[in-house]
């Protein structure tokens, strides 16, 4: 060991052998709670318009409440407090106080079912499960009691349930109230080493068992204070709110704003509800309005949904203090960044970001000393040794090939969870290049630093042998007033591969060989002859998982004949039936 960071030369592991700094201690908590007084550290809104807030005293008051409970319940350094919460302010208070105790956070939203939840909070075996039944999305009331006493007795290391709201769960173990868990107390922390545990996320899980992912505390919180400070332009006092679950990584991305000592805004339940004349759009601009957001995160889905809505967020409302929107979930197409300064405002700096679960932060982002070119990611992000790799393994610019990282990050996962989990992560982003790690993203860099998404290396189309981005189509159908929604993916054929491309179109369009020669032609036109789609389907839904994700290898493997795993991570199952069906199909 010398200097920052430990390097295992007998091994060769200069990535997976790396240490930064191994004789700290931190805690996460202590750090995102800096802000005292009485100004609103964090701010509740929902989908009805109702609103609460709590000053930066209070929410270091409840922290330390609920901390004292998870101490008396046996909860400290390492040991697991497992969440199914709505992003409202206990599950932010939660996670606070499981860091400020030493523990591991873990959460799934309410809308996962019993086998999702089990998948992955249920691997890692927590002492405390907390939950709240009762919740309210797209309108409707929700009820997951029996859920939670379901999941609570197929967790036999559970120490203690604590149930937020009305519901009715029981348990073989204690039952507590929200309201009664903890007493007033002194808020403290409990330092731990910088690589010590502190959450657990889950990939998707579409094709398999849900990865569980182990976080470093002084990784993740490096990580992400320079990614608000220096890429996303968070100041103390700024009002920033992302449109997410607790289960996603944009919330724990976001939730770390609190150590700039801006004002967190939640949002609960649907960004866009259905009335009487059609879907209607103002949820999330209602609030960005009210509450004077200077950072909003959205999906790139939802704002293809405003747009072919005809929404415009900016008409009748007073935008001026948000300087920065954000997307990140999929590429951003160029035609959207027209839409968002045309829609939303001229005077915004906007960043579309690229990271992962597995680094809880971004490879690119925005910058704003950059300027903002429709289509790309502004910039690398700092101290992130970013590269693009050819077939070669040589570095290219201005060529798709893989994105990679050549050297040591501070968040790199620390392990995932469970047997073997070293091998297993080693295993996933070590493998196709030596001691590199391999997003599974194909790129590609531009000479003027800028970068572009193509898709997942794992989708990536290869027809001809040669490699195809998918969200190059994706770019190209979204153009078409007939198209609500699309996926792409590649179909084996004898000695090759063809393109398959599924269309939802929009109410009152046709699927029809007249759509299809003009998609094919547009196609030609604006990638090239390889993209052109040799099969186009019309098909009723698209797939998505439950973080608002395209599940494009869940629709290749039952149109292949196939079977998707892990059924749990998708939002909308009845999606999948048309693509079990897809080979009886007549394509166009």
């Amino acid at each position: 060991a010398r200097g920052d960071r430990v390097f295992l030369p007998d091994e060769g592991a200069w990535m997976t052998g790396a240490r930064f700094f191994p004789d700290a201690e931190v805690n996460l908590a202590e750090n995102l709670l800096r802000a005292t007084g009485d100004g609103e550290a964090v701010v509740e809104t929902d989908e009805a318009g109702n609103r609460a807030a709590l000053t930066a005293d209070e929410l270091r008051a409840e922290v330390a409440r609920v901390a004292a409970g998870l101490r008396e319940a046996g909860v400290g350094p390492g040991d697991r407090v497992g969440t199914v919460l709505p992003n409202r302010i206990p599950a932010l208070v939660s996670l606070l106080a499981t860091a400020a105790v030493g523990g591991v956070w873990t959460s799934c939203s309410p809308d996962f079912g019993t086998e999702g939840i089990l998948d992955r909070i249920g691997q890692v075996r927590p002492k405390v499960l907390i939950a709240e039944p009762r919740y309210r999305y797209g309108g409707k009331a929700h009820d997951i009691s029996e859920r939670i006493t379901e999941v609570a007795a197929r967790m036999p290391e559970l120490h203690k349930v604590v149930v937020i709201g009305g519901g009715d769960v029981s348990a073989r173990v204690a039952v507590e109230s929200w309201r009664d868990f903890g007493a007033p107390s002194e808020l403290s922390f409990t330092r731990v080493p910088f690589d010590a545990p502190v959450y657990i996320l889950y990939t998707s899980g579409t094709t398999g068992a849900p990865k569980a992912i182990v976080h470093r505390t002084g990784g993740v919180l490096l990580q992400q204070l320079k990614e608000h400070m220096l890429h996303g332009d968070v100041r103390r006092g700024d009002r920033t709110m992302w449109y997410t679950n607790t289960a996603w990584m944009m919330y724990h991305w976001i939730v770390a704003t609190l150590g700039r000592e801006a004002t967190l805004v939640l949002y609960d339940g649907a960004p866009i509800l259905k009335g009487a004349d059609g879907l209607d759009g103002t949820p999330l601009w209602r609030v960005a309005e009210g509450e004077r957001l200077t950072h909003l995160g959205v999906s790139p889905k939802y704002m293809a949904t405003l747009a072919d809505a005809g929404f415009v967020p900016k008409a009748g409302r007073d935008l001026g203090a948000l300087r920065w929107l954000m997307s990140a979930g999929s590429p951003v197409a160029p035609q959207q960044v027209d839409w968002i300064y045309a829609n939303i405002g001229d005077h915004l700096g906007f960043a579309s970001i690229s990271g992962g679960t597995e680094l809880l932060g971004c490879f690119l982002l925005g910058a704003p000393t950059r300027p903002v070119r429709r289509g790309t990611l502004t910039a690398k992000g700092l101290g992130m040794a970013v590269n693009v790799l050819d077939e070669r393994g040589a570095p290219v610019i201005g060529r798709a090939g893989e994105l990679v990282c050549t050297e040591p990050f501070p968040s790199m996962p620390l392990t995932f969870w469970g047997e073997d989990g070293d091998r297993r992560y080693r295993d996933t982003y070590f493998s196709t290049f030596t001691e590199i790690w391999a997003h599974g993203d194909h790129a590609t860099l531009n000479v003027d630093g800028t970068a572009v998404i193509h898709g997942r290396s794992d989708t990536t189309l290869n027809p001809g042998g040669v490699r195809i981005g998918t969200a190059d189509i994706y770019n190209v159908c979204d153009r078409f007033a007939e198209i609500e929604d699309c996926i792409v993916f590649g179909r084996p054929v004898p000695g090759d591969e063809e393109i398959v491309l599924c269309v939802k179109p929009n109410a009152g369009a046709a699927v029809d060989g007249d759509l299809a020669k003009r998609l094919r032609s547009e196609i030609r036109a604006e990638c090239s002859p390889r993209h052109v789609p040799s099969a186009i389907y019309e098909v009723t839904d698209i797939p998505y998982t439950l973080n608002g994700k395209r599940v494009e290898k869940a629709a290749q493997a039952l149109a292949t004949g196939g079977e998707v795993k892990n059924k749990g991570a998708i939002a909308n199952l009845e999606s999948l039936e048309a693509f079990a069906r897809l080979s009886e199909a007549t394509p166009l």
